[in-house]
């Protein structure tokens, strides 16, 4: 707790004074680029990871980067969030962005009753079942190391909650008019490389080498169901994973 009251003081005296103006002018009114929504691990910084002044990012962090369908949770705070960012901030772009050894996805693949001493993360993750069943049906079989297993759950999850981004009324309606874009990123911490969804090759790779062109159709996008590879060689979970 010291080291993070050293940080305030650190900031005031340090930092504040030569951003002085910055922060004058986001006192007065926030224009977030995007919606950036990640996991609660604490060693995902989206900030850091994508280099943004403060103002640039409108963040939704929770236990493994969910988006519960609309309607899930009856005035639910995702929900909100999500409902802010696109219909009152305006922002043109959602990102959703998974990342690799991921504590909720871990848990995912654990037996339910392994979850029993910790019964609101069960409940939570209950918004990841069809992320479980997609990766049962189409990853059991297949003989991979518990990393890749734990990697290929983590890129269907970010697939799984764009599409439940889409059954939310105000992002429905801004797809419907062309005013956003959606995006589904991995970010593997342990090298820094961040992965986009590539529409046009279907699988996960670096970002600078995705195609431009975002998801902003109702396609579905999961890698089994358009036909790429699970754990294929574009794919984070087969990155050195």
């Amino acid at each position: 707790m010291q080291r993070l009251v050293q940080g305030v003081h650190k900031f005031q005296s340090e930092v504040f004074g030569s951003r002085r103006e910055l922060f004058e002018r986001l006192a007065a009114a926030q224009k977030p680029e995007a919606l950036f929504i990640t996991c609660s691990d604490s060693r995902v910084d989206p900030t850091l990871v994508t280099q943004s002044e403060p103002g640039t990012l409108f963040e939704l962090q929770n236990a493994g980067n969910m988006v519960p369908p609309y309607g899930a949770q009856l005035g639910g705070s995702s929900a909100a969030t999500v409902e802010y960012a696109v219909s009152v901030l305006k922002v043109r772009d959602v990102i959703v962005c998974g990342h690799s050894h991921c504590g909720a996805m871990t848990a995912l693949l654990q037996p339910r009753e392994a979850l029993d001493n910790v019964p609101a993360v069960q409940s939570w993750l209950r918004h990841a079942e069809t992320t479980r069943r997609i990766v049962q049906e189409n990853y059991a079989h297949l003989a991979c190391t518990p990393e890749r297993h734990v990697m290929a759950t983590v890129e269907e999850n970010v697939l799984v909650q764009l599409e439940n981004l889409r059954t939310h009324p105000s992002v429905a309606a801004a797809l419907a008019r062309g005013e956003l874009n959606l995006h589904a990123w991995v970010y593997k911490f342990e090298t820094g490389e961040v992965f986009a969804y590539d529409a046009q090759s279907e699988q996960f790779v670096p970002l600078a080498e995705a195609s431009q062109t975002p998801s902003s159709d109702s396609a579905r996008l999961r890698l089994h169901a358009r036909g790429g590879r699970p754990g294929g060689p574009r794919s984070v979970a087969s990155a050195g994973a």
